[in-house]
């Protein structure tokens, strides 16, 4: 009776977001109050209709109820609550569902804070929102219904795929999606202001907290993926240019450009028709990112299983809605003329070279992701592109972004001079330098890239702060570092997410140019020296888990004299799935991370095993975790809340429908 009714309420959330697409989309075209007002309701009816609908299926999936197909294939009883939950959206149904929620949640929200938008502005903008969500609900109900019944509901489920068993994947989708369809609202703005024909400082001010909360959920959830990658697949990395690792940066990396060219339409009324390119691009690649999770055309470990006819329905997705907005955005391009002015050297033009590096990278990214497919269709043959090109061709674009970025932060708006500039930056060219040199005269026979990471790295933290410290004055430290405390919250949470990125790009180049490897096999009771460290392998033995069988090896770790830790790799089969997986076993620590992963008994006797040793690998997730920090302290600041201190529309122009 639940998993009905969890059917029935979504099918009547999709007929509401039908009418929540129509309804207001008139009543702003005809000034219409009525009409317009209809919006909050609709998009608050959606909201509680699809949370019903998600809801059931938890349910289903919690008590184990294998009268629901999807229930049969992917849980089972014996597996711990946790991943029940999380096995509502570890598939292509359930996830689809879990998207049409955020996207129902996001349009909610932006009926009960956006009270300070314009009448019109806000009636299409949730008219734009419905209208994504009928097309995305339409895809689940008619193509990948999440409730459909089994004829013979068998005894015990097939199990949820083992890879995704595990609390880092637990939490990653919802996060991803958080990101994915927060952007969203960013396409809806852009498409409402091109429908009005208007694009002004307010509505710079309105995207831009939206876009800010995505981007935060984006950072977020490909942090945790690269985490679960990291410790989970057993083979040591936390980047693999994966075509769904990718499917997600494209739009993180669009996402980063479009804040930055917010600020610029706010503060200074320019660059109206980029930010509005880069509010549908943003969107866009979260749509492509879809095709390529769901379409089946592209192999990836983080790809759901789906057929070729689906990826069809979701590029008609995004031919409507993205080829319209692209359509619409040349009609209107008249009114996207920009009234600013600016020097070559200015804070625009500094956010300008931002936005285009960010924009080049994004696309390098996406060619070097489709070209095997379009190599294979259009030509026959079969290409890898891997890391080596990603490597080449992304890096370049990242040091520019580094080296301007702390400069161009402290460029004024309109006009300013590059030498004063960089003077105010020379404390942190200087010691960036020095670090670099001496952290390459002490390395022995290491890459360049430690030292470069270390160089970038310090350029950014240090010269993130020193615009704090320029921006509170010319007076004494003692004042100075008091007015800093008193500085907006916004400006603390550029300069912490600034500081993050140069904490992430040291920790990069620190593993890949520090880290060592050894492979090796080894028997029980023996012992080997890695990294300075000696590992003795003391046992393996078999182990029954709540789902799984799982070899365990015990290795005692050592410097010397001193004990280090214990460490129990791991080989675990999952019977009702007949899948193995790697548990690597890490030894966290500030400055190192020792990595030892176990492989299959070998014929000679004795185990293979993998020993990395990661030097500041924690570093990459506490970069990740400043810069959604930072982004969370600006989105504190009240002058960036949804409509907060914008310029508010008169409503009482509009009129009740006769």
């Amino acid at each position: 009776m639940i998993v009905e009714l969890g059917h029935y309420a979504l099918i009547l959330a999709f007929a509401l977001s039908l009418l929540q697409t129509v309804v207001p989309l008139v009543g702003a075209q005809r000034g219409w109050a009525d009409w317009m007002a209809a919006a909050n309701p609709l998009a608050t009816a959606q909201f509680v209709l699809i949370a019903l609908s998600f809801a059931a299926l938890t349910y289903a999936f919690v008590t184990s109820d294998f009268s629901v197909v999807l229930v049969v294939d992917n849980s089972h009883t014996l597996k711990p609550l946790l991943y029940k939950i999380s096995g509502v959206w570890g598939n292509h149904e359930g996830s689809l569902l879990l998207w049409v929620l955020i996207l129902a949640l996001f349009g909610a929200c932006a009926a009960w804070f956006g009270g300070n938008l314009p009448a019109t502005l806000q009636a299409r903008v949730l008219a734009v929102q419905g209208s994504i969500g009928a097309a995305f609900m339409a895809f689940t109900i008619f193509t990948s219904n999440p409730f459909l019944r089994a004829a013979f509901p068998p005894f015990d489920g097939s199990d949820l795929n083992p890879l995704l068993q595990d609390p880092g994947l637990a939490f990653h989708p919802p996060f991803l999606y958080l990101g994915y369809v927060g952007l969203s609202m960013a396409f809806s703005f852009a498409v409402a202001a091109l429908i009005e024909g208007k694009v002004d400082a307010a509505w710079g001010r309105w995207v831009r907290p939206w876009t800010l909360a995505a981007w935060i959920f984006l950072t977020i959830g490909i942090a945790l993926g690269s985490w679960w990658a990291y410790y989970e697949l057993g083979w040591g990395g936390f980047w693999f240019w994966d075509p769904v690792e990718n499917a997600s940066f494209m739009p993180w990396l669009f996402a980063t450009a479009l804040l930055h060219s917010a600020i610029v339409v706010e503060k200074r009324e320019t660059l109206k028709a980029w930010t509005i390119l880069l509010a549908i691009l943003g969107f866009g690649f979260s749509l492509m990112g879809t095709f390529i999770v769901r379409s089946g055309l592209i192999t990836s470990v983080h790809a759901f299983a789906s057929d070729p006819e689906r990826g069809v329905f979701i590029l008609m997705i995004f031919a409507v809605f993205v080829g319209g907005a692209l359509t619409l955005f040349a009609l209107r391009s008249a009114a996207l003329e920009a009234k600013g002015v600016f020097a070559l050297v200015s804070r625009e033009s500094a956010l300008v070279l931002n936005n285009v590096l960010l924009a080049v990278a994004s696309f390098v990214v996406f060619v070097g992701t489709m070209w095997p497919l379009v190599s294979e269709m259009a030509f026959d043959r079969v290409l890898s592109v891997g890391a080596p090109f990603f490597d080449a061709a992304f890096t370049p674009f990242m040091i520019a972004l580094a080296i301007a970025l702390p400069v161009g932060a402290v460029l004024p708006w309109k006009r300013g001079q590059l030498g004063r500039a960089a003077r105010s930056m020379t404390g942190a060219a200087a010691l960036a330098v020095a670090l670099g040199a001496l952290t390459f005269a002490l390395q022995t026979g290491g890459s360049a890239l430690g030292p470069v990471g270390v160089a970038l790295g310090v350029w950014l933290v240090v010269g993130s702060f020193l615009d704090l410290y320029g921006r509170a004055g010319r007076k004494g430290l003692g004042d100075r570092l008091r007015r800093m405390t008193r500085l907006p919250r916004a400006e603390w949470g550029k300069a912490v997410a600034h500081a993050g990125l140069g904490v992430t790009i040291f920790a990069v180049a620190a593993v890949l140019g520090w880290a060592s490897e050894d492979i090796r096999v080894a028997r029980v009771g023996e012992s080997f020296e890695h990294g300075g460290y000696t590992l003795t392998l003391t046992d393996v033995s078999r182990e029954q888990g709540p789902n799984y069988i799982t070899t365990m090896a015990t290795i005692e770790v050592r410097d010397g004299a001193r004990f280090v830790a214990t460490l129990h790799p791991e080989k675990r089969v999952y019977p009702a799935a007949g899948m193995p997986t790697t548990e690597a076993a890490i030894d966290y620590s500030l400055t190192r991370d020792l990595y030892v992963a176990l492989g299959d008994a070998q014929d000679g006797g004795g185990w293979a095993l993998r020993t990395y040793v990661k030097p500041f690998a924690t570093w990459l997730w506490l970069g990740a975790a400043l810069m959604a920090f930072g982004g969370l302290v600006s989105l504190s600041d009240r002058r960036y809340r949804v409509a907060a201190g914008a310029r508010k529309a008169p409503r009482a122009a509009a009129t009740p429908a006769e």
